[in-house]
Order: C-alpha cells, then structure tokens, then sequence
C-alpha cells in the first residue's frame, strides 16, 4: 500500500465499471451490454431477431394421453367386434362416452399442472440459438422485455442522457 496518496491501480472506465443494468435475478443478468443466462453468454449487440415462442408439451403427460386414448379404442374396438355393443344399455353408453372424454381431460390437466416452457430464441452470428426458457410467464415476460430494451438502448447508441450529453444551443449575438 502506497502512502503519498496515490492509487496502486488504473482508474477504471466509468462505462465498464457501472454498466446499465436492466434485469438481474440468480443465474440471470441483462445488462446494456451483455445477456447471461447461467454460464451462456451473450453480447447484445449480436443478438438479432428475437422471438418468442412456447416449448414442447410435457412428455410424460403426452404418454398418458396416448396410452389412455390407446386403451379405451383397443376397449372400443373389443366391443365391436364381440357383438358386446348391442347388448348395452344406455348408462353404459353414457359410461363409455366419458371415459372417451378422458384422454381430453388427461390434456386439460397436464397443461395446467405442467405447462409448455416459454422460450425466448434469436440468431447469434447467423445461427438460430434458444437464449432463455422458463416456466415461469412473469419473470419470462420480465427478461424478454429488458433485453428488448437492451437491444433499443444499442440500436439507438447507447444509454446516455441525451439532454445531459448534448451541447447547448445559444443563439448568435
């Protein structure tokens, strides 16, 4: 440590030590220049052409649905062929009419209890790169929206104040 006053170190650039940070939760931070998401990260200046779109359905409940609709028209298709469906009454045609529906509902469930990711794509040095999914509406609403304004603020030249940084005008005398 030096006594006379003077710093060890090279003052900093102020646009590196404080940059404009837009979002920042664990593992994910978008700032005026970068967008991190975990270990992956990327300039903004190079992301182009941002889209959203919803992720694949759950495969678990896609298995159930198929099975399930498998099942009830191996039953469907037993009772056909056996002779068994004239021999019915109507409560059991009610009957096999809602388990019909089963497959509908097993749909309705999976898609509330574990609905398609929201993903957040874009091209990166002219490649098509998935940049952030989340189950989660809010907090994707949130990250997709900092990083378009990431995107304004580099497209527009920066995020300075522009009244701040313009010289002022005086009329000639």
């Amino acid at each position: 440590m030096q006594t006379d006053g003077s710093t060890a170190r090279p003052p900093r650039s102020p646009r590196a030590a404080n940059p404009t940070l837009l979002y920042a939760r664990p593992g994910i931070v978008v700032t005026a220049e970068r967008f991190t998401v975990g270990r992956s990260s990327w300039p903004v200046a190079e992301l182009t052409q941002l889209w959203t779109t919803r992720g694949p359905h759950d495969r678990l409940a896609l298995r159930a649905v198929a099975v399930s609709a498998a099942l009830i028209g191996a039953v469907g298709v037993l009772l056909g062929f056996t002779g068994g469906l004239q021999r019915l009454t109507a409560a059991a045609y009610l009957t096999l009419g809602a388990v019909g529906l089963l497959p509908l509902g097993l749909v309705l469930i999976g898609n509330r209890w574990r609905p398609p990711a929201y993903e957040l794509w874009g091209r990166y040095r002219g490649a098509e790169v998935l940049l952030f999914s989340s189950d989660d509406e809010r907090q994707f609403g949130q990250v997709t929206r900092a990083l378009r304004r990431a995107r304004e603020g580099v497209r527009l030249g920066g995020w300075e104040d522009p009244v701040a940084s313009a010289t002022l005008w005086r009329p000639t005398r």
